[in-house]
């Protein structure tokens, strides 16, 4: 008898431990859970939308930066315009990004500055070529005279420190690496969509963002080479693969950091921006690093995800921050051009 008291409590101790055990182990969460995730983050998205093309309330209504993320954000899961149920989203998108274009060329409030800038010309050409003849009227028009406006603020004559990259204003003499990594992706697609790109900015700019690279920690740093290391160096990983810098060793060193580095996300003040750029550095890297991130990413951000489909963990704007949780949930689709096409077909 006391033989089997033992034995239930022992069991019921095993048992207890599995249970805790269970609870604290995080859930591995399938392909068809991101693509649930992916879809209630943008159905959420679209909800917010005003007829206008903006999303929030008015507050938000100047951001254009903000849009256009949303706007890549359905494009990353392949709702194009003239598709259902969210293409009508994205051209409104374009629509108001256009209407809001100051006779500059600039596309961005002063809220938002270059940055906004950037990644509203990064979005008008990755969506140029996907929309009706009338539509792509419009980009026509808009898109040559904002990517001036980035070849123009690079040329403003700066130090050797700062020369190649941008700021956030088009005249500034200063540089970071955060809105120059915008600004070159921006030109990089346009260059690859056949827009006569000049060479020497993209080539300038990859000396810039080399010159934020720590060789000996192996991250890349926003104004010097280690302060925001853990947000930006994903960027710097996505930014020269990009360009076709595959074999240059600041790539390795960075993946290198990242991996040891990036479950500090949560920690950080700009996580999802960090999050999503670390997606598509290390999706460039593709695999063990790629496949351990994305599985830490998916279990510990799906569970943070808000019954009706967004996130918010006070970083920005919440519209800001789910789109950039989708962009980074969805970098395995492929549906973004910019990160299908082969990067040196102009080399």
């Amino acid at each position: 008898m006391r033989r089997l008291f033992y034995g239930l409590c022992l069991l019921v101790v095993l048992s207890s431990s599995c249970i805790a055990l269970a609870e604290d182990t995080p859930k591995h969460h399938s392909a068809e859970d991101v693509d649930q995730a992916v879809e209630r983050g943008l159905a959420w998205i679209a909800a917010g939308q005003h007829a206008s093309g903006f999303f929030g309330n008015q507050k938000n209504a100047t951001q254009s930066g903000v849009w256009a993320l949303c706007g890549m954000a359905f494009l990353a899961k392949g709702y194009v315009p003239g598709t259902e149920p969210y293409g009508h989203v994205v051209e409104k998108i374009v629509k108001k990004i256009a209407e809001e274009q100051r006779p500059d060329g600039y596309l961005s409030d002063d809220h938002g500055k270059m940055y906004s800038h950037c990644i509203a010309t990064l979005f008008l050409s990755e969506v140029s070529g996907m929309v009706r003849p009338e539509l792509q009227k419009i980009i026509d028009q808009t898109l040559p005279k904002a990517l001036q406006l980035i070849i123009d603020a690079q040329n403003i004559p700066k130090d050797q420190n700062n020369r190649g990259g941008w700021r956030y204003k088009p005249d500034s003499s200063d540089s970071d690496f955060s809105c120059s990594g915008w600004a070159l992706m921006a030109l990089r697609s346009a260059r690859l969509n056949g827009a006569q790109i000049p060479p020497e900015s993209i080539k300038s700019a990859v000396e810039y963002i080399l010159r934020r690279h720590d060789e000996s920690e192996g991250c890349f740093g926003y104004t010097d080479t280690r302060s925001h290391a853990v947000t930006l160096t994903g960027a710097g990983i996505l930014c020269l693969s990009l360009c076709g810098e595959h074999a240059n060793p600041a790539i390795g060193r960075a993946s290198r950091y990242l991996m040891k580095n990036y479950e500090k996300l949560p920690n950080d003040n700009y996580c999802f921006y960090g999050m999503y750029y670390a997606a598509q550095g290390l999706f460039q890297m593709g695999g063990e690093e790629w496949k351990t991130f994305s599985q830490w990413m998916y279990d510990t951000w799906i569970p943070k995800q808000f019954e009706d489909g967004h996130w918010d963990r006070q970083e920005q704007n919440t519209f800001y921050q789910t789109a950039m949780v989708v962009l980074a949930f969805t970098v395995p689709y492929r549906q973004l051009p910019i990160y299908q096409r082969d990067e040196t077909v102009d080399e």
